[in-house]
């Protein structure tokens, strides 16, 4: 994740990037997007959600600002509300969950950078997913773990990596 400048907070709010751009310390940060496999993986999961926001009393969207402190707006990839959270242009009532899709040039340095503000901010769960790696991690209250299977805390919320790469490995021609 590249940064591109020091950027006055009323300014990054005013202004709109192409893919947006996250805003930390005042510093604008470009975010890695714009791969087949991230943006598989991203629809995914906004697909999953939509197919179920009744079922799990949830709203789900895709790289909406978030701001996790007064001097942070991370943008995930995915996030999903509960459907009772207030409607927000920008999201700062925490969401349930935020997934990240990694990128080939992410760095899991900076990820663990982003899975603090997002728990910080009260986020009950994160997940990130590796496309290339074929694995996934949760961050929760517990703790950061890999897993085969994703889930939040306290919920019915639950998707096994197997699902979540089925379509990615027959577009691949991996599948079976």
């Amino acid at each position: 994740m590249a940064t591109l400048a020091m950027v006055p907070l009323e300014e990054y709010l005013d202004s709109s990037y192409s893919p947006d751009c996250e805003w930390v310390d005042g510093q604008l940060r470009r975010r890695a997007v714009g791969e087949g496999s991230h943006a598989y993986l991203q629809t995914f999961f906004i697909k999953y959600f939509l197919l179920r926001e009744t079922e799990l009393a949830v709203r789900v969207t895709q790289e909406l600002r978030t701001q996790v402190s007064p001097q942070n707006y991370r943008v995930p990839d995915v996030v999903v509300m509960r459907s009772s959270d207030p409607y927000e242009e920008i999201v700062r009532t925490p969401p349930l969950l935020c997934i990240e899709v990694l990128s080939p040039t992410d760095t899991m340095s900076e990820m663990h950078e982003k899975i603090e503000d997002y728990l910080r901010m009260g986020i009950l769960a994160v997940w990130v997913v590796d496309p290339r790696r074929r694995s996934g991690l949760i961050a929760d209250r517990q703790g950061t773990r890999r897993t085969e299977v994703l889930e939040v805390p306290g919920t019915v919320i639950r998707v096994t990596l197997s699902e979540v790469f089925a379509e990615l490995d027959r577009l691949e021609g991996k599948a079976n």
